[in-house]
């Protein structure tokens, strides 16, 4: 196997990870997750996402195996999620790419991103 055949596959694992947790949704749920079983309305309200993403990403991460689902049926109804083992692995990759912010990128630059 030539080197450039062995870099195209270990890109493509790269790739298709980046592809399955790489919107920037899938991305902020899965961050927020990390703090442990939440439901749907402070998933909503910690993301600010509308409903419509936030239950189409969770259904996505649910079908790829990284969310699980929970009906409460007592009353008030609820819906809660939390983080498979699949889910809680990309803890530390997390915890990488926020120590890799710490080092690479400018706090100031940052905030006027997020003020836009």
């Amino acid at each position: 196997m030539s080197s450039q055949e062995r870099y195209s596959e270990e890109a493509c694992v790269v790739i298709d990870s980046l592809e399955q947790i790489g919107s920037q949704w899938r991305l902020i749920v899965l961050h927020d997750l990390q703090e442990g079983e939440k439901r749907f309305n402070e998933l909503k309200r910690s993301t600010s996402a509308s409903s419509r993403t936030l239950s189409r990403v969770l259904d996505d991460l649910g079908e790829m195996g990284f969310v699980n689902r929970r009906l409460e049926e007592d009353a008030p109804v609820a819906t809660y999620y939390s983080l498979t083992d699949k889910g809680e692995s990309l803890g530390p990759v997390f915890e990488a790419i926020e120590e890799w912010a710490g080092d690479w990128l400018d706090p100031d630059e940052e905030q006027s991103l997020l003020a836009e």
